[in-house]
């Protein structure tokens, strides 16, 4: 069982700890009484997201035998308009560098954390829907000419929105 503790640090502030783990902090907006010392909740969310993600994608891409030197995922969202304000559209940009990295394997092992293994993704797709592209600099024949390859991989829209 996952067990998450978080403490009221004043105003619209919360310091959240995992276990024993490191704590982290979490601040509503300010217009409502948040100081902007940590994320937003949802900004969290998206942050979960992408480590979920990313983990899988290292993973995936270490048991190929593929070296990953650089890995940056940007994600945009929209959420609606009333409350709740559940995410209505999430788009991740996975940007990768590396040796030699042969563009369908990393664009694999994106689909299969998007399509299978994230969690996180599994969740938010009940609201929003998620796509994501990915982008391969390096060095090597696989890996592009150096001016960041977009590989769209738009992910069909499977929220029921």
């Amino acid at each position: 069982m996952m067990r998450v503790t978080l403490s009221h640090c004043g105003g619209m502030n919360f310091a959240a700890a995992a276990g024993d783990g490191p704590r982290v902090q979490l601040s509503g907006a300010t217009d409502i009484g948040g100081d902007g010392t940590g994320p937003r909740p949802m900004e969290m969310v998206l942050m979960g997201l992408g480590g979920c993600s990313g983990i899988d994608v290292l993973s995936i891409l270490n048991k190929a035998r593929l070296t990953v030197t650089a890995f940056d995922i940007d994600i945009e969202a929209e959420r609606a308009s009333q409350t709740p304000a559940v995410f209505t559209r999430i788009h991740l940009h996975y940007r990768l560098r590396g040796e030699a990295l042969d563009r369908r394997k990393v664009t694999r092992a994106v689909a299969l954390s998007m399509e299978k293994y994230c969690s996180v993704t599994r969740m938010l797709e009940k609201t929003a829907a998620i796509s994501y592209e990915v982008s391969i600099d390096g060095d090597g024949d696989n890996a592009g000419d150096g001016d960041g390859d977009n590989i769209a991989a738009a992910n069909a829209n499977r929220a029921s929105t």
